[in-house]
Parts: C-alpha cells; sequence; structure tokens
C-alpha cells in the first residue's frame, strides 16, 4: 500500500474532526491544538518542526490547565488559612512559653529534667551520662579510703562488727556497733572524756571521704582552737554507720560527738558528706537527739565553710547543753 496515500487521509479525516470540534466549543480556555505530523517521505523538513504546540493558556500555567475557583471556595480556604496561623502562633507561643519554664527549672537543679528522648528510649549523651553517674555511685560504696588521706590526717583506723561491704549493706544494724577489738584501741589510745570528739567513717561513700573529709578536718579543728574548745584524738571507723556514735559516747564520755560520714551516692553527686553532732551520745539515744549537717561538696556546701560552721553549732550545743529536737526547743 502507498505511504503516502494513507498520510493524505490520514491528514484529512484529522482535519475534519478538526473543524467540527472547533464548530461546536463554545469556550476558548481549553482548546486543542492543531495536530502536525512528521512528514517520513521528505529528507529536507526537520523532525522537531512537526512536534505538537501548546495553546497560550497551558503555557502561561506551566503546562497545566488553569483551574478557576468560585469565590465561596477561595473565602473558605482564606479562612481556614487564617485559622491555622492562629493556631499555629497560639502553640509557637506556648512552646516558647514551655521553653522558658523548663529551662528556668533546669538552671535550678542538676536533676535529669527535659532531658528529651529518641523514640522510646533515652538520647545517647543522656544515657552515657546516666551509666557514668551510676558507676560512680557504686564505686563511691565499693570502694576503700586510701591509707595515705588517713595518715595526713594522723587518724588511726578501727573497725566495725562489718567483715565486708555485702555484710555492711545488707545489715546496716552491724555498722552501728564497734567490734571488741575497736573498743580496746580506742579506750587504749584516745584521751577520756573531751569536750568535742571527732571521729570520721566512709559510710556509703568512701568518695565523699576522699574528696571533702580533709578540707572539713582542718577547716574544724581551726574553729575549735579559735572557740577555745578542746578537742579528744580523732580516729577513722572503717564501715560505720551512724549510730556508732553512741558507742564512741559510752566508752569516751565527750561532751559532744561529731561524725563526718559519707552520705548514701546519688545519680547527681557520688562525693556528698554529712556531719552528725549529738550531745553525750551513749545507750539510749534516739534519732531525735541528732542533728546533721549535710550536702558537703564542691556542689553544695564548700568543704571549708562547713567545717567553719560545725563551730558555731558545737559552740550552740554546749550552750544549751543539748542536740536535736531538744536544742530547738530550748532555743525557743
Amino acid at each position: 500500500m502507498n505511504p503516502e496515500l494513507i498520510e493524505q487521509v490520514t491528514k484529512m479525516v484529522i482535519e475534519k474532526i478538526q473543524s467540527r470540534q472547533q464548530s461546536t466549543e463554545t469556550s476558548n480556555t481549553d482548546k486543542a491544538s492543531p495536530v502536525k505530523f512528521w512528514d517520513h517521505t521528505s529528507a529536507s523538513k526537520n523532525k522537531s518542526d512537526y512536534q505538537r504546540t501548546q495553546d497560550q493558556s497551558r503555557t502561561e500555567s506551566g503546562g497545566k490547565l488553569i483551574e478557576i475557583k468560585s469565590y465561596t471556595d477561595s473565602a473558605t480556604t482564606s479562612r481556614q488559612k487564617t485559622e491555622g496561623n492562629s493556631v499555629e502562633s497560639s502553640q509557637h507561643r506556648e512552646a516558647d512559653s514551655v521553653s522558658e519554664e523548663l529551662k528556668d527549672l533546669q538552671d535550678k537543679t542538676p536533676a535529669r529534667i527535659g532531658v528529651g528522648r529518641a523514640g522510646v528510649r533515652p538520647k545517647t549523651d543522656t544515657w552515657l551520662k546516666f551509666r557514668f553517674d551510676h558507676a560512680a555511685a557504686v564505686d563511691a560504696v565499693y570502694g576503700d579510703v586510701n591509707d595515705s588521706l588517713l595518715s595526713r590526717l594522723d587518724l588511726f583506723k578501727v573497725n566495725t562488727l562489718v567483715e565486708d561491704k555485702e555484710i555492711y549493706i545488707r545489715r546496716p544494724d552491724y555498722g552501728r556497733k564497734l567490734s571488741e577489738e575497736a573498743k580496746k584501741t580506742i579506750s587504749e589510745r584516745c584521751n577520756k572524756s573531751p569536750t568535742v570528739q571527732i571521729v570520721v567513717s566512709d559510710g556509703l561513700s568512701s568518695s565523699a571521704i576522699e574528696e571533702n573529709v580533709e578540707d572539713v578536718f582542718f577547716s574544724l579543728k581551726q574553729s575549735l582552737t579559735s572557740l577555745d574548745l578542746d578537742m579528744g584524738t580523732p580516729f577513722y571507723i572503717e564501715k560505720g554507720r551512724v549510730a556508732v556514735m553512741d558507742d564512741v559516747g559510752e566508752l569516751l564520755k565527750p561532751k559532744v560527738v561529731v561524725l563526718l560520714i559519707g552520705e548514701r551516692p546519688g545519680l547527681v553527686s557520688a562525693e556528698s558528706l554529712s556531719a552528725y553532732l549529738c550531745y553525750e551520745p551513749g545507750k539510749g539515744t534516739i534519732e531525735a537527739d541528732r542533728m546533721v549537717i549535710s550536702n558537703i561538696h564542691k556542689g553544695g556546701i564548700p568543704p571549708v565553710e562547713a567545717g567553719a560552721y560545725l563551730g558555731t553549732v558545737i559552740q550552740k550545743v554546749l550552750k544549751y547543753e543539748a542536740s536535736g529536737v531538744s536544742l530547738v526547743k530550748k532555743e525557743e
């Protein structure tokens, strides 16, 4: 079959169809462009000359038909957009307010607040810091005080009924009693009936002793000297609890016992020291008779300042011959 004849017939049919469409259309907004064919029989013409052209409306709209919306649709869309912007602005203001309040709280506490999460888990930095602090707390409980520190402070060492750390943790009552050997050593090496007896113990944090007790100890000694108060022979109790000061009171009969002991470590600080005071402790002493200055460390009460303040508190205890709740009642 002759290809030229087929092409001529096809052109005639297309032109006929296009002429009918043009006569029936009432709008020119979506008018179809005429179709041009590549004359494959002529080698002199360029193929690009026979590509389909776009009408003006398509060109202006970037190749897409222009969609004309009604006034009601436009008004609804505008209103929704305005409302959306208002809600978004409100959310931003609320977020800013929350962030400012959170920042204020974070500035006031070392606790882990507002650290965020990654999915259902803590962020990597937060988790690693938590693991580090937890490990420091464990080391504080299970660690031992360096003998070189005891030598610098001229403290001799005695023990409670506790034999190892596991027993110390499970049996707090064992840490409240001196061993028979300890009682004998204290009786032989310490002065009897001093005004102030200083005792040091690792308690639940050897790190607290390592980091703070030297500054507190020397500051307290200087404060007692300036107040002209005589001090007994200080010593160190390994694995002791707070109530061990009662046994010390029974043995030495001091007016005031000051026990510098490591606090239970937390995830914020594992090196916090406490200073417990009691007037004439012994058998029958109750917890209400004791008083404490706690949170002694570089992030809390400065150790040197704590030692100086202890001298003032001891002077008050001696004046009223009471401590704890009894001292508060007498002051009133």
